[in-house]
């Protein structure tokens, strides 16, 4: 029995032998494995800053684009205002003209008014006030008084320049 105990004894230990070479191998293929983990997480975290560098890159590109749009949006409106600006300034001039230009209207009809009222007059009344010493005057030089007093170049004070300019209305 001794002699089966040692050989019973002998082959457990080269079982021994075996579990331990087979336990080595076993470590050493997870050892491999781990590795192997190792390398593709690395190559994995390396595509993954390589995505995230790129998505960075084109946010960038995106600003700068967005930038230049935004500058050209802005010089656009810039342009449109200062030509409402022109504009606004250029209506309040013809305003001006406008309103002087009705007021000499007036003052003209108020003139035409007051003469056809002294013709009247002076046909009624055929007497020499103010319209027959225009007619008089008139006659001297063989034009007629309405005509000569109705002449532009006579009326030099009413052609007078209107005075109003763009200048004047930027105050906004």
């Amino acid at each position: 029995m001794a002699s089966s105990s040692g050989t019973s004894s002998g082959g457990s230990s080269s079982l021994m032998a075996q579990n331990s070479g087979s336990e080595e191998s076993l470590q050493a293929l997870m050892d491999q494995r781990k590795r192997k983990r190792m390398i593709s997480n690395r190559e994995s975290a390396r595509r993954s800053r390589m995505r995230k560098q790129k998505h960075l890159d084109d946010l960038m590109a995106q600003v700068a684009q967005l930038r230049k749009d935004n500058h050209q949006i802005i010089t656009s409106i810039n342009i449109a205002t200062q030509h409402f600006m022109n504009i606004e300034s250029e209506n309040s001039v013809l305003r001006a003209q406008l309103g002087e230009l009705t007021h000499r209207l007036h003052s003209l009809n108020e003139i035409i008014s007051f003469l056809d009222a002294s013709n009247n007059n002076d046909d009624d009344e055929n007497n020499g006030g103010a319209a027959a010493a225009i007619f008089e005057a008139s006659s001297m030089i063989n034009e007629p008084a309405f005509d000569n007093f109705m002449n532009p170049l006579n009326l030099s004070y009413l052609n007078q320049p209107i005075m109003a300019s763009a200048d004047m209305f930027h105050q906004y």
